[in-house]
């Protein structure tokens, strides 16, 4: 909840500098890969089955990593665990480009995805327990710059591939990575005493960020709530980080110009991202954000499914608008949460469940179109799922707190 009388900012700025240097970190090695799978495959020798698990990889890695990174977060505690996190990712992209064969990329990427998904899981605790007076203005500041993260590589790829080879291209991203890992390094060298110092209520340590024993997140209604949000928003938006170079080439794009289209979808999520956490922040009542999202898919669907030609910015912006869902469901970690460990404990638990519902999305529209030999089949698939974002989003929206519904008393922070 926010404080009527807000810390300052001294302080606290190389903590805000590491949050937004991991976030732009934590979408990398998707969507360099993605508008590249037809050259990567021709060279590597895997088709449309193997692109469709390599789209799933994603949320596969970050379902598996939501109940894996909170005992590291409770053995490392939260900053150790984003330096990890940006080491897994770093190592990862750097080896995407060095191993031969399907089978390494594979396995380079799951290492890049796992630190990836240890940062998802800590980013909204981290806010929390640094910025808990800000949590609208930060939340706003870090996931636009995971959307700039999206948006990068996808635009880049193509070019990057063409004038250096897909190799480099896929290990380029090493470099934001590394990077990401120095504030974090820093802090824990010798910077957190005088962070403590600055941090609400000038007390000698941070608040604790691991849910207390015998919580039990999984039993809150609103757990449910948000997996139904979070898990949803990820399935479409990974069905289309992973089918909207293939959709556009198949309306006659170019390589170049398909893959320059998944980065009009990641720009325009650049729009939201800014606004989304800001205004659910200020709102009593969110959900009013959901019904204009909901509308810019159905229209953004309708334009690829009957005129995909036809403008064809147009639509993935749309869609990329239409978004919005997944900043909501981060920022909502946070409102609906009273304390860093109730922010952890929801964080791990919807990126697990959520994630592991989304691996279904890149997998059933790969095969609904292979299977149909067109786009309507995936649209209608998509549909129910947005039916089931609607009540999800409508059910966390509801002013509650995890605290008052994971069966334990009061968490002391």
């Amino acid at each position: 909840m926010a404080n009527p009388t807000p810390f300052p900012w001294r302080g606290r700025l190389l903590v805000l500098a590491g949050i937004t240097l991991a976030a732009f970190n934590l979408r990398t090695a998707i969507t360099s890969l993605t508008p590249l799978l037809e050259i990567v495959g021709g060279d590597l020798g895997f088709g449309s089955g193997t692109a469709g698990v390599l789209g799933m990889l994603p949320t596969a890695a970050f379902a598996v990593l939501g109940v894996a990174t909170p005992p590291i977060v409770h053995r490392l505690g939260l900053e150790r665990t984003v330096v990890l996190a940006m080491s897994l990712a770093a190592a990862g992209v750097l080896a995407r480009g060095l191993v031969g064969g399907t089978a390494g990329l594979i396995l380079a990427s799951l290492v890049a995805l796992a630190g990836m998904g240890i940062g998802n899981v800590v980013l909204p605790p981290l806010v929390k327990r640094y910025f808990f007076d800000r949590v609208g203005t930060v939340s706003s500041v870090y996931l636009t710059s995971l959307q700039l993260g999206t948006m990068a590589p996808a635009f880049f790829a193509v070019p990057l591939t063409l004038a250096l080879g897909w190799r480099l291209s896929l290990a380029a991203w090493v470099v934001p990575a590394a990077l990401a890992a120095l504030p974090w390094l820093w802090v824990l060298r010798g910077g957190r005493p005088a962070l403590a110092r600055q941090t609400p209520g000038n007390t000698a340590e941070l608040p604790r960020a691991t849910p207390p024993a015998g919580a039990k997140v999984w039993r809150a209604p609103l757990a449910w709530s948000m997996v139904a949000l979070l898990g949803m928003t990820s399935l479409v938006t990974y069905a289309l980080f992973t089918w909207i170079p293939r959709w556009m080439s198949d309306a006659g794009l170019d390589p170049t110009a398909a893959g320059a289209m998944l980065g009009v979808y990641s720009a325009a999520g650049l729009v939201t991202s800014l606004a989304v956490p800001v205004l659910a922040a200020r709102m009593r009542q969110p959900f009013q954000l959901i019904p204009p999202m909901l509308a810019g898919y159905a229209i953004g669907f309708a334009g690829l499914l009957w005129a995909p030609g036809t403008l064809p910015g147009l639509w993935p912006a749309l869609l990329g608008l239409a978004g919005g869902s997944f900043p909501l469901a981060l920022t909502l970690v946070n409102m609906r949460t009273r304390t860093p460990a109730g922010s952890a404990g929801l964080s791990g638990f919807i990126h697990a469940a959520g994630y592991l519902l989304a691996c279904a999305g890149p997998l059933a529209v790969g095969w609904l179109r292979d299977s149909t030999g067109g786009w309507g089949w995936p649209v209608v698939f998509l549909a129910g799922c947005l039916a089931v974002l609607a009540w999800g989003g409508w059910t966390s929206c509801r002013p509650r707190f995890l605290e008052d519904e994971w069966c334990v008393g009061p968490v002391r922070g």
